[in-house]
């Protein structure tokens, strides 16, 4: 059973790929609290998706991938952030328009590149194993700088999720703490490009902090679980796909379905089966 654990670890991209797997699965789900609890859902998978021109565009000047992608992922959220600005224009209109735009230039870009299918198939699905050593440099140092931000804007962040208008009087203003959180979440999809792909990312920053969400109720302590399990899922779907040779990015996000699932039938007084015995209860009690 030791062997069966530690084995893999022998391997020098296995290690890369573990260390990349847990930043991703810490940050992703630390970062996915603020997702969940302003339903920011959209916003995440439209950025994860509209990193393609960035990444189109690296690949053709043979720049780094991810540094084309976190270009791309900055621009376009200080343009959802400008074009919504005014009022004038929503902001999940905003981003539909930019996310349309910049999805539909990075398939034109990529579809000029003959050899697109197979040379950028894993920014699409991911490939953790393939993480190099420049490449973890780069997601170690955008982990620190999103969960340093996280810790000292704390306050502002909770504040402003929870209740703008008290954010306002209190001096805090919710369009700069929106600012931040969108470079944050740009940021973070970056770290994930590798990892899950942008296919999968918003799954990343969902389905951990909607795991904690239904077993806590405090938000440093959802923080914590989904943080858990994030981790977790990142290192069981490490394990199935080396074991297994699947896709690491599905067997990741796979892993965290599987969290979510449990917690959604088990989660004390939130889950489905505890909501059922209390239903039976109630039922029995009127009809005693």
């Amino acid at each position: 059973m030791i062997h069966w654990l530690t084995d893999p670890f022998t391997l020098a991209f296995m290690q890369r790929a573990l260390v990349a797997a847990l930043l991703v699965g810490v940050v992703c789900s630390v970062l996915g609290c603020y997702v969940v609890l302003r339903s920011m859902a959209f916003l995440g998978d439209a950025l994860a998706h509209a990193i393609l021109p960035g990444v189109a565009i690296a690949y053709i000047f043979g720049f780094s991938l991810l540094l084309g992608a976190l270009i791309a992922a900055l621009v376009v959220a200080f343009g959802i952030g400008l074009v919504s600005r005014g009022g004038n224009i929503r902001e999940d209109t905003a981003i539909g328009i930019l996310f349309a735009a910049a999805l539909s230039l990075g398939i034109v870009m990529i579809s000029t590149i003959q050899t697109y299918a197979t040379d950028l198939t894993h920014i699409l699905f991911g490939d953790v194993l393939g993480v190099g050593p420049h490449d973890l440099e780069l997601t170690a140092g955008l982990a620190v700088v999103v969960l340093a931000t996280v810790l000292l804007l704390y306050k502002e962040f909770l504040v402003v999720s929870f209740d703008p208008l008290l954010a306002r009087i209190s001096g805090v203003s919710p369009g700069l703490v929106r600012a931040v959180m969108l470079v944050l979440l740009a940021l973070t999809i970056v770290i994930s490009l590798q990892t899950v792909g942008v296919g999968l990312v918003a799954a990343m920053l969902v389905t951990p902090a909607a795991t904690a969400s239904l077993l806590t109720k405090r938000l440093p302590a959802m923080m914590a679980v989904s943080a858990v399990v994030g981790a977790l899922s990142s290192l069981i779907g490490l394990f199935a796909s080396y074991y297994l040779n699947v896709a690491s990015g599905a067997a990741i996000v796979l892993a965290a379905t599987a969290f979510f699932v449990l917690a959604f039938i088990l989660a004390p007084r939130r889950g489905l089966l505890w909501r059922g015995a209390r239903g039976l209860l109630a039922s029995s009690a009127q009809h005693g």
